[in-house]
């Protein structure tokens, strides 16, 4: 049997392939990472470390777009209902790859949600059809985000620094499409220049597709309406009161639509 894990650079997708490598071994194990052009450099230091930790043949696939060059391409900017960056820089590569390389009749795929997520379950495994799809983390002995870390310290791996800031997601730079206004104004206090390049290739895109739109919505006035970066940086300067900081979306690129297949 082949085991693939789907691998991020974050620490949840860590925490599963170790579950795999502990109770099937490596020798039929294999890592496989998508690319998306845009991880904080400290990812990439965490993915080969965290890959030699677990074993197994870390196989990294890509695009070679990153996602501005997809939102371009598709003339659709992604948000946190449609985040056509994941089909085409993560889901469409790595099936790609899976369908070139492995049987569905001997091999089963792993992702790393964890049991707070279990409602994703029936989705993924549509999803990865006609091969098996498992999430070891949403079966027990059940981890908490600390007791992952708790272990990557115990075995000597340093967490990607985007923890470390307070930034509850690690994967696409700190920030990504499915991310609320509390992330977004999390990473223009910490790493404004991240958010100003991210403002800037908003305004790029809203410019070259002649439309008025963005990635977060508005919904303060009692409708729903475009919120772009712009908008968000002015409020944290002026109003901060009106940005929602506990809504942080969430990273789901293997996850939450049935584009993998």
């Amino acid at each position: 049997m082949k085991h693939v894990v789907m691998f991020s650079s974050g620490a949840g997708s860590w925490a599963a392939a170790r579950r795999v490598a502990d109770e099937h071994g490596t020798d039929d194990l294999v890592l496989l990472f998508a690319d998306v052009r845009g991880e904080d450099a400290d990812n990439y230091r965490f993915l080969h470390e965290a890959a030699a930790d677990v074993g197994g043949e870390l196989v990294i696939v890509e695009d070679g777009r990153t996602i501005w060059d997809v939102f371009k391409d598709n003339r659709f900017l992604g948000n946190s209902r449609l985040a056509n960056c994941s089909k085409f820089l993560k889901q469409q590569p790595a099936r790609e790859w899976l369908d070139a390389n492995c049987d569905p009749a001997d091999t089963t795929v792993y992702v790393g949600i964890d049991w707070t997520e279990t409602h994703r379950i029936p989705a993924i495994e549509r999803s990865y059809l006609p091969y098996v799809a498992k999430a070891p983390l949403c079966e027990p002995p059940y981890l908490s985000r600390d007791d992952v870390f708790a272990d990557l310290k115990r075995r000597g791996i340093k967490r990607p620094r985007l923890y470390d800031l307070g930034l509850q997601h690690a994967n696409c730079g700190g920030l990504c499409v499915r991310a609320g206004q509390g992330q977004f104004a999390r990473v223009l206090d910490l790493m404004p220049e991240r958010f100003a390049e991210w403002e800037r290739n908003e305004q790029e895109l809203r410019d070259h597709l002649g439309k008025d739109v963005s990635i977060l919505r508005d919904r303060t006035g009692g409708q729903v309406v475009p919120l772009t970066l712009t908008a968000v940086r002015e409020r944290a300067e002026s109003k901060p009161e009106q940005i929602d900081l506990f809504d942080i979306g969430g990273c789901g690129c293997f996850v939450d639509t049935g584009d993998a297949a």
